[in-house]
């Protein structure tokens, strides 16, 4: 989850590595720290901003290292901020990732001589690397990495060496960014593109020596890779807040953008499908299977229950959606001609990477949901499907879950003209997709109403979250979101369960929103409402415009516009996240960074 960054070249390197970790902050802002050859190390508990208060001096090097913390091992303080060292202070590392057989390495070393100063793995593996007898600094790494079990994107310098870096990567994200005499390493591709788009992905098992001018990967066993640069997408201007206050309002309000990006050159309004050139090989396995599980984390997980829904009512294709955390480690039985699909904003999320490699392990077709091109979950599913969302930057999902839920109806609409969904329908729902935009841009203009209603709300202690079918999801993803940005206790309910245990909970301190369109289930949401307003629960309702019921039964409701019913959680999801935001702004809240949380959880 850390975020790590480091530049060797031909400029001062103290700014490009401050700017790197301002970009990653996302990763973990428990701490931070750098180290560079002629300015040492640099350390501060706390976000980036108190990191550069502590950079008094001046710093000519044209090489570093930067490291900002998500705490695992130890708590957020000065002695576990990275960058760490050896005994000697020659060797210094930042690292992201888990050393699982770390205590069993430090009891080792301990029993050798060897000091330490924090609570940290990391630097168990800084004073392995240390106590390597080899000639240089990448040979150690790599006897050091040969006694390891974990998970690692690991940058390494050595003050005799200030012009070069070693980069490992296993389990953990690592990009090589390619400059004119200059390079860069970074644990995100968008971090660089302020500097650079030309890249190169290191795999899990390689290596790097990285200098001004040059950059050599090789494999842990010696095996040298000769590996062509990519070129990432975007733009650094999607970095900047522009004008918003808050990345997650400037988030939410790139829906409809978003949106457009998502179907753009997809749609093929005369023939009632979509084109997706992603899985375009595998379209006939697709039409002959029998079952899809969907495995995801968070609001990847909730956008493949929605997806579930669409795939089973538009595809007439069953489909079970796992936790990947749980799927990684249970028994799962495939029957028939079956697929995995795996949901990620970063593509490197560790349980649903591993997920990935679970079925691919059990001979089974993976593909994949993702926003970063060029990600693990990208490059190593048979076929997959980019929601081209841009960076998103705030720690709390919201426009990449938009867009998640969109790459699914797109899916539907393919697979279901494969199955069962005729060319009229088919351009209906096209039709429908086409128009979404314009009626996100109505419902984003509720912000400031929506604003008064979550300071009605702001000092509440528990919120309860319903829906029914298609909103069953939303009122799970509506919990997740007010729980992460406030702090609030909130659940999530299939409206239906109510009844079976929660409703005890409920009283005239307890408010409840619920997820009311004008569908099939209309009705029974309503009784739903009365059995909730029977124990003095407040009610804030999220309907459809036109609702004239709905207004004279809550306390408070918001209205938003009716589209197809296949696309309505988007539209519903959106009131779900402002109210969020502005409970979590109306608390006096870091709404973009909530406590003890980091955007890429790329550990186990």
């Amino acid at each position: 989850m850390c975020g790590i960054f480091g530049y060797v070249g031909n400029k001062p390197a103290r700014k490009i590595l401050i700017d790197g970790l301002r970009t990653l902050e996302y990763r973990g802002y428990d701490s931070a720290g750098i180290f560079t050859p002629r300015g040492g190390v640099i350390q501060a508990v706390g976000p980036i901003a108190a990191l550069e208060e502590c950079l008094l001096v001046d710093d000519s090097s044209v090489a570093g290292i930067a490291h900002t913390r998500w705490a695992t091992h130890g708590a957020p303080t000065l002695a576990n901020a990275h960058p760490h060292h050896d005994a000697t202070e020659s060797i210094w590392i930042v690292h992201n990732g888990i050393i699982e057989n770390y205590q069993e390495l430090k009891e080792e070393l301990a029993a050798d001589g060897v000091t330490f100063y924090s609570d940290t793995d990391t630097e168990v593996l800084a004073k392995l690397i240390g106590r390597q007898r080899a000639d240089t600094l990448q040979a150690a790494v790599v006897v050091a990495l040969a006694r390891v079990r974990g998970t690692y994107g690991l940058v390494a310098m050595h003050v005799d060496r200030p012009d070069e870096l070693i980069v490992a990567r296993m389990g953990s994200p690592i990009v090589l960014g390619v400059g004119s005499g200059e390079h860069f390493v970074s644990s995100d591709p968008a971090a660089l593109l302020p500097h650079t788009k030309t890249v190169l992905y290191l795999e899990d098992g390689e290596v790097a020596v990285v200098s001004a001018s040059a950059c050599n990967i090789s494999t842990l066993d010696g095996v040298h890779r000769q590996k062509a640069t990519e070129t990432i997408v975007g733009e650094a201007a999607q970095l900047q807040k522009q004008g918003f206050a808050h990345f997650m309002l400037k988030e939410i309000h790139e829906a409809p953008e978003v949106i457009e990006n998502a179907i753009r050159g997809r749609l093929m309004a005369e023939e009632g499908t979509v084109k997706l050139g992603g899985i375009e090989p595998y379209l006939e396995v697709f039409s002959k299977l029998d079952r899809l599980t969907i495995v995801g984390c968070g609001s990847a997980y909730y956008a493949g229950l929605v997806g579930k829904y669409l795939l089973e009512e538009y595809a007439g294709l069953p489909v079970e959606v796992e936790l990947a955390s749980e799927y990684r480690y249970k028994r799962n039985y495939h029957l028939g001609n079956t697929a995995v699909l795996a949901v990620s904003q970063s593509g490197e999320t560790a349980d649903t990477l591993a997920a990935v490699r679970k079925a691919k392990a059990a001979g089974i077709l993976t593909l994949g949901i993702v926003n970063v091109v060029g990600s693990s979950v990208a490059r190593e599913t048979d076929a997959g499907i980019y929601t081209h969302a841009g960076p998103e930057v705030a720690v709390a999902s919201t426009k990449a879950f938009l867009s998640q839920i969109t790459v699914f109806a797109l899916l539907a609409i393919l697979l279901g003209r494969q199955r069962q969904l005729s060319a009229e329908n088919g351009k209906e729902l096209i039709q429908a997709l086409t128009e979404l935009p314009q009626s996100i841009q109505k419902t984003l203009a509720l912000s400031s109403y929506i604003a008064e209603i979550a300071k009605k709300y702001a000092h509440t202690r528990n919120m309860m979250f319903i829906g029914r079918t298609f909103h069953a999801p939303l009122a799970y993803e509506g919990a997740l979101k007010l729980k992460e940005v406030s702090y609030l206790h909130a659940e999530g309910y299939a409206g239906g369960e109510l009844k079976h245990g929660s409703i005890a909970m409920l009283d005239a301190e307890f408010p409840i929103v619920t997820l009311v369109p004008q569908d099939a289930v209309y009705e029974k949401m309503l009784a739903n409402i009365s059995e909730v307003q029977a124990r003095s629960a407040p009610v804030i309702a999220i309907g459809t415009e036109g609702d004239t019921l709905l207004p004279k039964t809550v306390d408070d409701v918001i209205l938003v516009p009716k589209v197809h019913e296949m696309l309505q959680p988007i539209i519903s999801a959106i009131p779900l996240q402002l109210l969020a935001y502005h409970v979590g702004v109306a608390k006096g809240l870091n709404v973009d960074r909530p406590r003890n949380l980091a955007k890429s959880v790329t550990v186990e």
